[in-house]
């Protein structure tokens, strides 16, 4: 049967048209009253494609871009940029835009209007109910993190991007227990695993799953896994009778998602970032956590945007010409976007603020001037046990043969492995601060450590070690202080750690640790002195399962009584009897 000419089909449905949609009503009216009144062919396009949808009431302002409210100003010759439109009633809706019945101004009547969904500015949600945080006594939130909570809370999907050193992780445990979802899966780089372990079990005594190599349950409230293996539990492709082996992590019907570092899924066409996006497409919540500015390079947050349903995100090609300064070229006749830019970023920030948390340390009141936290990690190492055990046969063998010092420092080899085995996690920290634009110090007991490290980042880099003349000491600290390209200053912990000013810091990381406390806390303080008008954070990656893990300790319990462990600043012989004690 041959099909009617759209503008008559349309007609015909008008003329019995008996719903609610203001746009085909008026349409009917003019059929009815003004002669020779005629559909154009968007008109009928349009009749015919919706006329069987039914509006719905909202009765709500729309808030919108300040771009497009220009455009409004400029067609209809307002006095001012309108920043709401009030919707009466959504008439329908395209991929890219909502068409509907309302008001500009408060003088106008109704009328319909098509609205771009990213010209939108999502609305702010809020919660509603009060968080009891004494609950939390033993590690109270503090007040900014009170505010990531309600907003994680308030959102199904959003975005905290805060700096790092301000709680990201503590946040998103407490908001993740307050939300009573019952399975909760978290996706974050391997070093990060039994960070989130250890935050976990500080607030809740909830069943914890460690994923690894291919190991799963289905017993387990919390699931930690790290990107790189995620390909071992999901799959894209429909695999049949197979499936549920293949895609365990849907099989379990997570509750709530929280990726961590989230810029590691920031390339939209890396495998990586295909799978997580499957697999967030098919749970309830997502929460993104980042400490790497939107600004820097704001084709980076697409992806990010995209996953917790921005309306920004909604068109690839709009969001880069808008925000990236995206345009073609050729290249053997095939055209390639470049997307590397940024621009209109007042109006990228202004447009995502309310699916996106993002606060500097220096914003935040109710902060330490200088941030402690360490970084616990797991060393798969057989140098070190190899190391241990021969330390612990000789020890053994030479029991009240030998004075304390003498043991603790037949130690040394043990800790050369650990130091040696952490510059790859030293190194994802100073990669996150030099993304982030912050200047570094790394410290480490060991000359091999400091090469090692200046050898990865030696055109951003300066050194200091025993090996220096005083000049070329006093030049490297000069160099980090007042050249912008001289991002890492690279330390042996004793040569660099007093009488040395490096304020141009913000961050501290204590590759491995001293023998002797004071060492810490002189260190620590060469970039927190005075002249410096910025928090300092500072990281002690340790790893757990080895004797680095008892030295923290100690360190920690005796932080009270310094002074009498201190001494003079020298080594300490209670320390060390501390420590052999815990070994045996």
């Amino acid at each position: 049967m041959e099909s009617k000419i759209p503008e008559i089909e349309a007609r015909d449905i008008l003329t019995n048209y008996e719903g609610f949609n203001n746009q085909l009503l008026e349409f009917k009216r003019k059929f009815l009253e003004v002669k020779n009144f005629q559909l154009t062919r968007p008109q009928a396009e349009y009749v015919i494609k919706y006329h069987e949808v039914v509006p719905r009431v909202a009765k709500k302002n729309i808030i919108i871009a300040s771009n497009f409210g220009e455009k409004i100003m400029e067609d209809k010759h307002l006095p001012k940029v309108p920043e709401k439109i009030w919707c009466e009633k959504l008439l329908c809706e395209s991929d890219k835009a909502y068409h509907i019945w309302g008001r500009i101004s408060e003088n106008e009547k109704n009328y319909a209007m098509w609205i771009p969904k990213s010209s939108i500015i999502q609305e702010e949600k809020k919660l509603n109910r009060e968080i009891d945080y004494s609950v939390y006594s033993n590690r109270p939130p503090m007040e900014h993190q009170k505010i990531a909570i309600e907003k994680l809370l308030a959102n199904d999907r959003f975005i905290l991007a805060d700096d790092m050193g301000l709680g990201k992780t503590t946040s998103a445990i407490i908001a993740s227990l307050e939300t009573k979802a019952k399975k909760i899966l978290i996706i974050c780089p391997a070093s990060l695993k039994i960070n989130w372990q250890r935050e976990i079990e500080n607030y809740s005594d909830r069943k914890v799953l460690i994923v690894e190599g291919k190991k799963w349950g289905s017993t387990f409230d919390y699931y930690i896994i790290n990107y790189d293996i995620i390909k071992n539990y999901h799959s894209m492709e429909s695999v049949g009778l197979g499936e549920e082996i293949r895609q365990p992590i849907l099989k379990e019907k997570f509750d709530l998602v929280i990726i961590d570092e989230a810029h590691y899924i920031s390339n939209a066409t890396a495998q990586r970032t295909k799978l997580i996006n499957d697999i967030v497409g098919k749970i309830p919540k997502v929460w993104l956590l980042t400490g790497t500015p939107m600004t820097s390079r704001p084709i980076n947050f697409y992806n990010l945007l995209n996953i917790v349903e921005s309306p920004i995100a909604l068109n690839w090609q709009s969001y880069v010409k808008r925000y990236c300064g995206g345009y073609q070229f050729k290249v053997n006749n095939r055209r390639i976007w470049n997307t590397g830019g940024a621009t209109n970023l007042d109006e990228l920030r202004e447009r995502t603020k309310n699916v996106v948390l993002r606060r500097m340390k220096t914003d935040i009141l109710d902060l330490p001037d200088k941030i402690i936290t360490p970084i616990f990690l797991d060393l798969k190492s057989t140098f070190y046990d190899e190391e241990l055990e021969d330390f612990m046969r000789i020890t053994s063998e030479n029991k009240d043969k030998e004075s304390v010092s003498v043991t603790i420092n037949r130690l040394m080899k043990v800790r050369q492995v650990i130091s040696y085995e952490k510059v790859e996690h030293t190194s994802e920290i100073i990669d996150n601060c030099l993304e982030q634009g912050k200047k570094i110090i790394v410290f480490t007991n060991f000359t091999m450590t400091v090469d090692m490290l200046h050898e990865k980042y030696k055109k951003n880099s300066v050194i200091l070690d025993g090996r220096m003349s005083k000049e070329r000491r006093q030049d490297s600290v000069d160099r980090f202080q007042n050249d912008d390209k001289i991002k890492i200053f690279i330390s042996n912990i004793v040569a660099g750690g007093v009488g040395i000013t490096l304020t141009a810091a913000e961050v501290v990381i204590m590759n491995d640790l001293s023998f002797v406390p004071a060492h810490h806390s002189q260190a620590e303080d060469r970039a927190f002195r005075y002249g410096q008008k910025k928090n300092v954070s500072v990281y002690y990656p340790i790893f757990e399962n080895t004797i680095e893990r008892i030295v923290y300790n100690i360190l920690n319990k005796k932080k009270n009584i310094i002074d009498q462990v201190m001494g003079d600043g020298e080594f300490s012989e209670g320390f060390a009897q501390s420590l052999l004690k815990e070994l045996s």
